[in-house]
């Protein structure tokens, strides 16, 4: 798989350290208070290896502009809550019961795949049993593709970022790999691992750690 790697702030980072306060229970459309803030959205990405895998830029303008040289048609106006409302509906029915999360941040959604049901231990290679999982989201994402969809691995603290960066790099290319694969169109997508910079939980226990240890999809609304 071509990917161009940059090092940048961007105005992605802005984008995804800008949260809204609330976010949804897994599988529900319930409103709930977020306290702890989800992996992506919870700091800006600066710093980070970033990777876009449109063919003409590594900009963030460079994918806009391969999804309307695609034939994609850019959300406006009311339109785009009803679509991730629609989009979200979708994700929740599919996933129900897998072990990954569904989160509503705004009119971004974000899903959250533990490494414990993606990947084996200080590995890469996506788990077999998983590989249906992901035929579900790719089979939703063809079905809404007027969306960007942000990939980015996570790690706990154990072993050191030397270990943690290329690994994190590694689950979520190998994430990207499996969509593209199943027909998502590779123009939508982005790629980041970081390493352990972003817990969501306390790395001073096993369960926490076994949290932090994920691949998380960011779905945005393509609004040209």
């Amino acid at each position: 798989m071509r990917m161009n790697l940059i090092v940048t702030g961007l105005g992605v980072a802005a984008m995804l350290g800008a949260t809204a306060c609330t976010t949804t229970d897994p599988y529900s459309s319930a409103p709930r208070r977020n306290n702890t803030g989800t992996g992506i959205l919870a700091g800006a990405l600066g710093g980070a290896v970033l990777g876009y895998l449109t063919n003409t830029s590594d900009g963030e303008q460079g994918r806009r502009n391969a999804l309307i040289g695609a034939g994609v048609g850019a959300l406006g106006g009311a339109a785009v809550g009803n679509y991730m409302d629609r989009q979200q509906r979708a994700l929740e029915a599919e996933l129900s019961g897998t072990g990954v999360g569904v989160a509503r941040q705004g009119d971004n959604l974000v899903l959250r795949m533990p490494s414990d049901v993606t990947f084996a231990v200080n590995q890469s290679n996506i788990e077999p049993r998983f590989d249906a999982v992901l035929a579900d989201v790719a089979a939703v994402l063809q079905d809404y593709d007027r969306s960007l969809v942000d990939i980015v691995g996570h790690t706990d603290s154990s072993g050191g970022d030397a270990i943690n960066q290329p690994l994190s790099e590694r689950r979520a290319i190998a994430v990207a790999d499996a969509l593209i694969g199943r027909g998502v169109l590779r123009e939508r997508l982005f790629v980041a691992g970081q390493s352990s910079r972003v817990p969501v939980a306390s790395n001073a226990t096993v369960e926490g750690r076994a949290q932090n240890r994920r691949v998380e999809i960011l779905i945005r609304p393509f609004t040209g």
